[in-house]
């Protein structure tokens, strides 16, 4: 990674001096529709003006893993090749349930946020979900793994007063179940909603990690225009005073 990368990164919250903090796990979900001419978009959102956390910055939906994420079973499960992927390098709990949980913290957040339900319509009832999924419940949508793909990781590097062990699923929109009306979700963390090309997306306020990602998603797809499973992804992390970029 370049040097003017570190630079830019830094910009998006400044390092300081901050005590040693573990990353928390999380997760952000990049969802993809192609047109009948091939032109790929993707959801982004704003970050409200309130967050103390890159305010304004165009990002993709997504957040940190919360305790219930791990107890929610009763989902579709994720292509093998993309499930051993996500096992690698755990820094946390190293079961099935918590490389579950990666996926289903995307998928929640992607509701909260964006009003958008990743999953599957079943005639189950009741379906039994738990906590932060009730609304899926509601509607009879069963979260579905099995459609994401692992783009990428990145850890935050130290000396920040935040940090995250971020995973990038992507997933095209036709895994879409359903979706609030109101165009976002409950939680009012993003703002103007979007399907951006990659073009527009850069055209944005972007946190830089985003910048990246986003590159890194359409070499992907030029080289793996279905986004098969099996492919290695990036991993970003902090080394010995820079950025290191190696595969998973």
């Amino acid at each position: 990674m370049t040097g003017t990368f570190e630079k830019q990164l830094a910009k998006d919250e400044k390092a300081g001096d901050y005590p040693y903090i573990r990353p928390k796990d999380a997760a952000t979900l990049l969802i993809l529709d192609r047109d009948d001419k091939g032109t790929v978009r993707l959801l982004m959102g704003r970050r409200h003006m309130r967050h103390t956390f890159m305010p304004g910055k165009f990002v993709f939906p997504g957040g940190r893993v919360d305790p219930g994420d791990s107890r929610i079973a009763n989902v579709l499960p994720y292509h093998p090749d993309v499930e051993s992927r996500l096992f690698k390098d755990l820094k946390n709990a190293k079961s099935a349930a918590r490389v579950r949980a990666l996926a289903l913290a995307a998928i929640r957040e992607t509701y909260e946020e964006a009003g958008l339900f990743i999953g599957r319509k079943t005639e189950a009832a009741p379906l039994r979900l738990g906590a932060g999924f009730e609304a899926f419940a509601e509607r009879h949508v069963q979260p579905d793994l099995g459609g994401l793909r692992m783009i990428a990781r990145a850890i935050t590097p130290p000396q920040r007063p935040r940090r995250f062990d971020t995973r990038f699923l992507a997933v095209w929109a036709d895994a879409i179940a359903d979706r609030l009306p109101e165009g976002h979700g409950p939680s009012g963390e993003l703002e103007d909603c979007a399907w951006l090309t990659f073009e527009e997306a850069r055209a944005k306020e972007l946190p830089m990690i985003t910048t990246k990602i986003l590159g890194d998603l359409e070499e992907r797809l030029a080289a793996d225009p279905e986004l098969t499973p099996a492919p290695s992804v990036p991993y970003y992390f902090f080394r010995k005073g820079g950025f290191v970029r190696e595969t998973l």
